[in-house]
């Protein structure tokens, strides 16, 4: 019996340590991820999204929601918080997979995807699946409602650099175009150069259309 015991002294503190070990790494996920939807925050996106773009062609996408500020107006910032939540299910539903995609929210209603593949055809049917699920009717603040989206994106081969900001920007550039147009999606065209950009924010996002190929 006495020879146990200094098994189970070594034993105790190691199962202790390993306790507070999975205690740190599950603080350490909950400190990365948005606290509202659990996406992924800026910052630890774009460090794992440059990562994914290094092992090859990914579709980027970029997405926000139509009459973000009137729903809040017309049905407060709670039913707001509901929007935003469920768009975040929306993408982690859409993304989540056997490709091992990832989304964030970057910040107010504005999300970001990276979903690896080497089929440039996929990029339709990821963006078309994705403004379906973030328009269905869904249960917002006591009632059943219908929140419209903006979705772009861009498939990392047809782009001269496949760096991650020129993805981004490009994604965010036909965002802005299908908003125009009165929301919908779009995917970029195939080589189509990225417009030029004041401060961030792209110009020329006139012309847009709710579905096809970009010019």
């Amino acid at each position: 019996m006495n020879e146990m015991l200094p098994l189970a002294s070594a034993v105790l503190p190691a199962a202790g340590w390993g306790l507070h070990a999975l205690r740190l790494r599950r603080q350490l996920d909950r400190a990365h991820r948005d606290p509202l939807t659990g996406l992924l925050g800026r910052e630890v996106f774009e460090a794992r999204a440059a990562r994914l773009l290094r092992g090859g062609p990914a579709v980027v996408v970029m997405a926000d929601l139509d009459g973000f500020k009137a729903l809040n107006d017309t049905h407060g910032h709670a039913a707001g918080d509901e929007a935003i939540r469920a768009a975040g299910a929306s993408f982690h539903d859409v993304v989540s997979g056997p490709a091992g995609g990832i989304a964030a929210r970057l910040g107010g209603d504005e999300f970001a995807a990276v979903v690896p593949t080497p089929h440039a055809e996929a990029m339709s049917w990821l963006l078309r699946g994705l403004h379906d699920e973030l328009t269905a009717p869904t249960w917002i603040g006591g009632r059943v409602l219908t929140v419209g989206a903006s979705v772009g994106g861009c498939w990392t081969g047809d782009l001269p650099a496949p760096d991650l900001s020129t993805a981004l920007r490009r994604a965010d550039e036909v965002m802005y175009l299908v908003k125009r147009g009165g929301g919908g999606w779009l995917p970029a065209a195939p080589g189509a150069p990225a417009l030029p950009s004041v401060h961030g924010r792209r110009i020329g996002r006139d012309g847009a259309h709710r579905e096809g190929r970009a010019a």
